[in-house]
């Protein structure tokens, strides 16, 4: 069993789907196997079901974003982010149906919502409530309501460890269930592995980090609007990563002000002495990247990601497909295969709105001396004298350009959400195998 978990992803990733659905469960078979005395109805107990398995899905919260190098691994943060904010959906909507069936069987229950008459497990039981509601609106919500990042998060982990800790408190405050000493001391350790983790996030890592400097050697401008951010390690060797993987940086500050941005290495990825982002001018952060100052501290966090070639190995080529600064990634693709002197075809399609707009333009063309390598840019607005492809990346386009023999290639995409989900339906109609197909999200928040 150890060395199949060892050899095959997939393996490893259903062990841990197991592990999440064993410990979501958990509160169902302890009351299966000991259930507590009394003449309650099915829905009674099924309301308290609910509220059970929405409790350890929300203290599981906790491990889904504590970036695990071993579950992150498997799936990758982008998928872990994705599956963390539905199955918090999910569990706010089983803790939430859990009182209303309550108070539906037992119309004189709902004085329990007076908060300053109800007993105490009551009002824990609102405080929690209340902290989730404010965790799912703050959350779905927070552009609409412009909720700056950094603050956002910050309360996102208030509000999470109240909804978990005085969901418990609730629990244990109604004590019919856990009545038993072992059952009590079962849920104490769930909440307790939520709090170390919530810990080991806040303040375990940011130390971790503080051990391993890095100095911003040069900001240099690129097309499109794009600033390269080229970082040194110092007192320590660096870092390798699998070129397309991205890492959290903190410029400027300590890392235990939880003030850092996502981005991806576009450097190659076998050479720990200098790390290179690209990073485009969009928001709030990134509009202030040109004016940081060479010798400026960084902290970085990773690498992190499943968005490379190098978990391919046996492929025969690539197709790389990008859209403006969906490049970065993908440059770092290219740059360690030119590196390892790969002789594997590689096709790249970069779509961009106009030709000054295409970043790493000439460091690509470059590339073509060290790669098997076949370019093809797509322009939505051409200028008169452009000979290349214009428009949008679509089936019409991939067919002529992908092989004929569409298994044969991995094929990664990295754009705004709408170019993805269109090339990725067009290739899918193509008939590329979608175990072929990786995406790469920008906005991981």
């Amino acid at each position: 069993m150890r060395s199949l978990l060892m050899k095959s992803p997939v393996a490893i990733a259903m062990f841990w789907i197991a592990i999440y659905l064993m410990i979501t469960l958990l509160p169902l078979l302890i009351l299966l196997l000991y259930p507590p005395t009394g003449d309650r109805t099915i829905w009674l107990e099924f309301s308290v079901a609910l509220g059970f398995v929405g409790l350890a899905m929300m203290a599981l919260q906790f491990a889904l974003t504590a970036r695990i190098n071993i579950i992150e691994a498997s799936y990758g943060v982008d998928l872990i982010l994705q599956f963390h904010r539905y199955t918090s959906i999910v569990a706010f909507f089983f803790i939430l149906i859990h009182p209303l069936i309550l108070f539906i069987l037992d119309p004189e229950t709902l004085q329990l919502l007076n908060f300053l008459e109800a007993p105490w497990r009551a009002r824990f039981a609102v405080v929690a409530t209340l902290a989730l509601i404010g965790l799912i609106v703050t959350s779905i919500w927070r552009q609409p309501l412009k909720i700056p990042y950094e603050p956002w998060r910050i309360l996102h982990g208030i509000l999470a460890a109240c909804a978990v800790g005085f969901g418990l408190a609730h629990a244990l405050g109604v004590g019919y269930y856990l009545n038993l000493f072992w059952k009590a001391l079962l849920w104490g350790g769930l909440s307790l592995l939520a709090l170390w983790l919530l810990v080991y996030i806040r303040l375990v890592k940011p130390w971790f980090m503080t051990k391993k400097l890095y100095l911003v050697e040069a900001v240099n401008a690129e097309r499109g609007n794009v600033w390269s951010l080229v970082l040194r390690p110092r007192g320590h060797e660096g870092i390798t990563f699998q070129p397309g993987q991205f890492a959290w940086i903190t410029l400027g500050i300590s890392p235990f002000r939880m003030r850092e941005h996502p981005f991806s290495m576009a450097s190659n990825g076998d050479n720990p002495e200098c790390l290179e982002f690209g990073i485009k001018a969009v928001g709030d952060f990134t509009k202030t990247i040109k004016d940081v100052k060479p010798g400026t501290k960084a902290y970085l966090d990773g690498p992190y990601g499943v968005f490379t070639t190098d978990r391919y190995e046996d492929s025969a080529g690539f197709v790389l497909i990008a859209g403006g600064i969906g490049i970065t990634p993908i440059m770092s693709m290219l740059v360690t295969a030119a590196e390892r002197e790969d002789e594997r075809p590689y096709l790249l399609i970069y779509a961009n709105k106009k030709r000054e707009d295409i970043t790493y333009h000439e460091e690509i063309e470059a590339l073509k001396v060290k790669l098997d390598l076949t370019i093809v840019h797509v322009l939505r607005e051409p200028p008169e004298d452009w000979s290349g492809e214009s428009g949008y990346v679509d089936k019409e386009l991939l067919e002529r350009y992908i092989p004929q023999r569409r298994g044969s290639r991995n094929y990664f995409i990295c754009a705004v959400p709408k170019m993805m989900d269109q090339v990725e339906a067009a290739l899918h109609e193509l008939g590329v195998p979608v175990t072929h197909v990786h995406m790469e999200h920008y906005n991981l928040v």
